[in-house]
Parts: structure tokens; C-alpha cells; sequence
């Protein structure tokens, strides 16, 4: 499982023009069920993106193709999750042991 932050950048002012691709972005990553919740950091600091089921160079790419990335309007930072304990709905979360 994947943490992944979107953090402004000096170029946040041009969000309004890529949220459109932006917001296609995120629903992608949902339909492909690879994107299991995402969010906005408060107070008005960037997004994030819990993932799942799929590589690290996979995650990698699809961030980098994330119009938000490709225009400088956020910087990436992702961390790898090793889930050891979880509610039962989230089972599926957990690193084989």
C-alpha cells in the first residue's frame, strides 16, 4: 500500500486550468481500482492518495502522469505502507507476514 502526497508547489496558481484533467486523472486511478481514497491536505496544502495493487515503478508512472506533476503545480512524495494491523474490512491491506 502506497501513501502518496501532492503538495503545492509556487505554481499553484495555475491549478483551475489543469483541475479538469486533473480530476480525470484521480477517477482513472479509480476505475482501475488502484486508488482507494483521496483527499485534501488541510489547511489548503495539497491532496493525497492512499493506493493499492500495483508496483512501485508502476505508482511512479502514474503519478508523473498526473497533470497536476506534469505542470509543476504539485510535488510528489510517496511512501511504501507496510500494514501490519487493520480492521477487517481492510484485511486485503495487509503484507503477507
Amino acid at each position: 500500500m502506497f501513501l502518496t502526497f501532492l503538495r503545492f508547489s509556487d505554481n499553484r496558481a495555475a491549478a483551475p486550468d489543469f483541475m479538469a484533467a486533473h480530476n480525470d486523472w484521480i477517477s482513472q486511478g479509480f476505475a482501475e481500482g488502484k486508488f482507494l481514497c483521496v483527499g485534501a491536505l488541510q489547511p489548503a496544502a495539497g491532496g493525497a492518495i492512499l493506493s493499492h495493487g500495483e508496483s512501485r515503478a508502476a505508482l511512479d508512472a502514474r503519478i508523473a502522469a498526473d497533470p497536476f506533476v506534469v505542470h509543476g503545480i504539485v510535488t510528489a512524495e510517496t511512501h511504501e505502507i507496510d500494514a501490519r494491523r487493520t480492521i477487517p474490512a481492510l484485511d486485503f491491506l495487509k503484507a503477507p507476514a
